[in-house]
């Protein structure tokens, strides 16, 4: 009767060893919208799964989302990648920072709108 005791437990602590190692790889490349221009959030994050976004939403083109403007003209092959939204779309002390918040929703949401497929509701994109 030990024995069997014995072998049942060190068969749950080795699945609950699985199940927390498979689930750390799960989390791997979750990352989340954010910018340092926020300093007091109104909402959380937004959890995105970039690899997954672009594969689901048939995204080759990196400045699909990452564009580049110059003198209020598209640079149609240049892309911002590794750079805040607020880099270009400068809030400033004192500044209301929705303009920014709506830089944001105009490219995520306009888009999933326009493709009529996506989150467009606030709760779908910023849980609590």
């Amino acid at each position: 009767m030990e024995k069997r005791t014995l072998i049942i437990y060190t068969l749950i602590i080795l699945l609950g060893c699985i199940f927390a190692v498979m689930s750390g790889y799960s989390q791997e490349d979750v990352t989340t919208v954010e910018d340092s221009a926020f300093e007091k959030k109104m909402r959380p994050g937004v959890p995105f799964l970039h690899d997954q976004h672009n594969e689901q939403a048939e995204l080759d083109e990196c400045n699909t989302c990452h564009h580049v403007y110059e003198d209020g003209k598209l640079v149609e092959y240049d892309s911002s990648e590794g750079q805040e939204c607020s880099e270009c779309h400068t809030i400033n002390k004192g500044d209301n920072p929705i303009s920014l918040v709506n830089i944001y929703h105009l490219q995520c949401k306009g888009c999933h709108q326009e493709k009529k497929a996506g989150p467009i509701m606030c709760s779908e994109c910023h849980p609590r």
